[in-house]
């Protein structure tokens, strides 16, 4: 698999008919009916043609958006989990270049996000996290994304101080045999092609399913005609085997592999390989009987083997700070397990069950092209986690309920490293690490409750919640830093033995109107995070270029709106508004990596054939920063402006379960950079002053996807 390092071509010609296509009088407004009110696909076809292009998402209930990731998404269709998530207001990412962006949910990062897919972690292997949780995601082959924000559910696992999100593949029962297939193709500017293919055979016994991808981009150009490193390949296979001896049961083992490679212009090294491999077990049972309603039971073993160089997709740099080939393979294996059992009556469900993984990281490096490969691994760090959860929501009468949730977890991290780096970055003298083999345990409580309300008189859904949860520092917080609090202790061994642990309690409160021709919502929270893991990235000074965690006490606060009219027949108008706010609560210094306001005004006629529309996102400048402050990826890099972008696409129907959809993308061709950003790298010709690396310029693409 190899990409190609020659510069982006724009696509003019395909640009060119897009946009004769898309000035007709389609071209009015945008498609802005989500996936929003469908919890879940058709079972008789993996993709959802009601929504044909989708450019933003609303809660399906308080606090959680339900959405199908198969629907082609504007601005153009994702790469990686990370950057489908962006459709629903409050996520963004930090930014790395054209793939492999780091999620982030109102301002919150890491493993403060519990990311999951199929109910199994994957947390990345690599130090500074180029290969997070959501670059391991290809979207369109999951057929559910389920998001529930803040600490307001403890099914799912520990932490999860921001929210949960999970990618879903649904799993059928047949009636008979039955064959069914999807696909799509995807071509656009700067070389962009993407394929896919799920295909299922069932029958009463069971079925077989299989699922790939294919997806490929040369780098970019911004909207001022400069080249950004963004290219890259990546490809995917997923499996599953299901056994359906009668309606109620089901045992399914599934198996997937994948691999890909991507450079970065705003790092000093590129992902060369981004090989995963996934086993999973998972038994369901339903109807048992009076009140035990649903079993279930779960196991898998997930593999990232992820290698980055500074050679295989860009020549060293002799005047840079690696002016020789050097690599890094790094190796996590995370396996575990969940059980769980469902209880229903006519007042009350209840979930309660037990969880736990255990998670083991290694490396190796070298000097030279592919001399590490040679070279033996070390284990540096192991995790392991066993927990007990319980959520139950009682029904008060026919318009109230109480939801209320608790869990406890055992968590503990053994420092496996012999000798640490005393200097910054992949080089330094090695120096023994006076914590090695120490082991460092942590007994963990979350917990929730919840009131909703449905008014009696009009469509109207009102709820509040508070919720509390406890975070074990993750491998990136305990490892990564080269320093801990004032800089004493070099190597990142206090970070290891001082950390605290990272205590949220938030007060979440929102509303939901669904009326004939107006839907509307709005979600507010407020919490404080005490012990909250900060970075510090001195510019000057004895620690300058080093990176220093430790913990603050914060404030947190926002909200996220949205509302959409349908003023006619075929019409919809829509838009979302998103803001974050913190700040340390000490000295009131802002949380840096905080996303700004944001909002996304949409307009969409679809008269059950044709759709066209149009997107426009505005992004305000963000001026509460905290310069040289951040997290293992990013640092606020000083205030940024705002800025306006419009996206148009159209979408055609056929009658034989085909979908053609096009878009443009930042249609004036604007020159512009997301907040959260990395800064360019100088192997791609950034100066050493930081500079955010800018987002793409117009972007044309055209998709077929086809499914019978």
């Amino acid at each position: 698999m190899t990409i190609l390092r020659t510069p982006a071509i724009r696509l003019s010609s395909l640009s060119a008919a897009l946009l004769l296509v898309l000035a007709a009088p389609l071209a009015v407004a945008a498609t802005a009916d989500t996936a929003a009110n469908a919890a879940v696909l058709p079972t008789t076809n993996p993709f959802d043609l009601d929504a044909i292009v989708v450019t933003g998402a609303a809660p399906v209930s308080a606090l959680t958006f339900d959405t199908s990731p198969k629907l082609p998404r504007q601005p153009v269709p994702a790469s990686d989990g990370a950057d489908y998530l962006k459709t629903i207001p409050g996520f963004s990412a930090v930014r790395n270049g054209g793939t492999n962006g780091d999620p982030v949910l109102r301002g919150m990062f890491g493993s403060r996000l519990n990311l999951l897919t199929n109910d199994g972690a994957m947390p990345g292997a690599c130090p500074s996290r180029m290969d997070n949780a959501m670059s391991y995601v290809a979207p369109e082959t999951y057929d559910r994304l389920v998001v529930v924000k803040g600490p307001q559910t403890v099914l799912w696992g520990p932490g999860a101080s921001a929210g949960t999100v999970r990618f879903e593949r649904d799993r059928e029962y047949f009636e008979s045999s039955t064959f069914k297939a999807a696909g799509s193709l995807l071509g656009g500017s700067f070389g962009r092609n993407d394929q896919v293919v799920d295909a299922t055979y069932g029958d009463r016994i069971g079925y077989a399913r299989v699922s790939a991808n294919r997806s490929e981009s040369d780098d970019y150009r911004d909207g001022n005609g400069d080249t950004v490193g963004s290219a890259w390949n990546k490809w995917n296979a997923d499996a599953a085997i299901g056994w359906t001896p009668d309606p109620d049961t089901l045992l399914e083992l599934g198996v997937g592999i994948g691999d890909g490679e991507s450079r970065y212009a705003t790092r000093g090294m590129d992902g060369s390989q981004f090989k995963r491999d996934n086993t999973s077990l998972r038994f369901e049972k339903s109807n048992i009987g009076e009140h035990l309603a649903e079993l279930e039971a779960t196991l898998f073993h997930n593999r990232a083997d992820h290698v980055m160089d500074n050679y295989s997709l860009r020549d060293p740099n002799p005047d840079g700070a690696m002016p020789m080939p050097m690599a890094s393979n790094v190796e996590r294996r995370t396996s575990g397990g969940r059980l769980a059992a469902t209880w229903r009556a006519d007042a009350y469900e209840l979930v309660a069950g037990l969880d736990g993984q255990d998670s083991r990281h290694r490396r190796r490096n070298g000097m030279g092209r592919d001399t590490y490969k040679a070279q033996p691994w070390t284990v540096d760090a192991r995790f392991a986690n066993r927990g007990a959860f319980a959520e139950g929501t009682w029904f008060q009468g026919e318009r109230n309920r109480w939801i209320a949730g608790t869990r406890f977890d055992r968590a503990e991290a053994t420092d496996e490293r012999a000798t640490v780096a005393a200097g910054h970055g992949h080089g330094g003298a090695a120096m023994p690490n006076p914590t090695a083999g120490q082991i460092r345990e942590e007994t963990l409580s979350a917990g929730f409750v919840r009131f909703e309300r449905d008014a009696a008189s009009q469509p109207l859904t009102w709820y509040a919640g508070l919720g509390h949860t406890e975070r074990m520092p993750d491998y990136w917080e305990l490892f990564s830093a080269n320093a801990f609090g004032g800089g004493i202790g070099m190597g990142g061994t206090n970070a290891f033995a001082g950390l605290d642990t990272e205590k949220t309690t938030q007060l979440d409160i929102g509303l939901h109107y669904r009326g004939r021709k107006v839907d509307a919502w709005v979600s507010t929270y407020a919490g404080r995070v005490d012990d909250f893991i900060q970075f510090h990235y001195p510019a000057d000074g004895m620690m300058a270029g080093s990176s220093i965690v430790s913990n603050i006490d914060a404030r947190i606060r926002g909200a996220e709106l949205g509302v959409e009219v349908r003023p006619a027949e075929h019409w919809k108008l829509g838009g979302t508004l998103a803001y974050a706010r913190g700040e340390d609560a000490d000295n009131g210094r802002p949380l840096p990596q905080m996303t700004p306001l944001e909002s996304r005004l949409t307009a969409a006629w679809d008269n059950g054939q044709w759709t066209a529309g149009a997107l426009l996102r505005v992004v305000d400048g963000q001026h509460r920063v905290a310069p040289g402050y951040g997290n293992v990826v990013g640092q606020d890099l000083g205030t940024s402006p705002g800025f306006a972008t419009l996206a148009l696409n159209a979408g055609y129907r056929f009658d034989n379960g085909m979908q053609l959809t096009a878009g443009v993308d930042n249609v004036f061709d604007r020159a512009y950079s997301e907040h959260l950003n990395l800064a360019g790298n100088a192997d791609f010709g950034y100066p050493a002053e930081p500079v955010r690396i800018n987002e793409p310029g117009r972007t044309a693409w055209i998709k077929l996807n086809v499914s019978y």
